[in-house]
């Protein structure tokens, strides 16, 4: 038992360490990895609570779509062309923070595993019909909520990248000829 705290505590810390990290660096790529490194800090975390399910939804979902699309994101804008500054990919700096923390994870779940891969501190491994149905009967309000603020930020996102004009306004824009 001590062990598996041990494991659930050491990736708390990590989560909340780069998750300061993502959040106090000023380059966006930089913020990036840390965001990764938080991310998969949190699906050990579900891990060792008993929830596999959850733990591969957090790294399927979050680690991997979600922060690709924040990669199209840096990508499209290029903020940081006002700055003419080396790749930031290529750099050492930039990989051994985030490449340290997640070395840690992964010799964390590595040691679960070699273990029997027996979830400690969750009273018993949660089937994924449970969590179905609690997401549409329990917590459906919340489910709701987070599907109408998606599609929020996809109508933005398509109002954004459709606009063809600088203008801010209809009555400012140039008539069609």
């Amino acid at each position: 038992m001590i062990f598996e705290a041990v494991i659930f505590w050491t990736a708390a810390a990590i989560a909340v360490l780069s998750t300061l990290l993502a959040i106090t660096r000023s380059n966006a790529v930089h913020a990036l990895l840390y965001l990764i490194v938080s991310f998969l800090a949190v699906a050990v975390m579900f891990f060792m609570l008993g929830a596999p399910l959850a733990a591969a939804l957090e790294v399927i979902i979050y680690a991997g779509a979600i922060v690709v699309l924040f990669v199209f994101v840096v990508m499209m804008f290029n903020l940081q062309a006002e700055r003419p500054r080396p790749n930031p990919w290529t750099s050492l700096r930039t990989w051994a923070g985030p490449t340290a923390l997640s070395a840690i994870l992964l010799a964390e779940i590595v040691s679960v595993l070699a273990r029997g891969g027996r979830h400690g501190l969750g009273p018993v491994p949660v089937p994924p019909r449970d969590v179905g149905l609690s997401l549409f009967s329990t917590y459906v309000l919340g489910v709701e909520l987070a599907a109408m603020l998606l599609l929020a930020a996809v109508v933005g996102a398509y109002h954004l990248g459709s606009r063809k004009t600088a203008s801010h306004h209809r009555l400012f824009e140039e008539p069609p000829q």
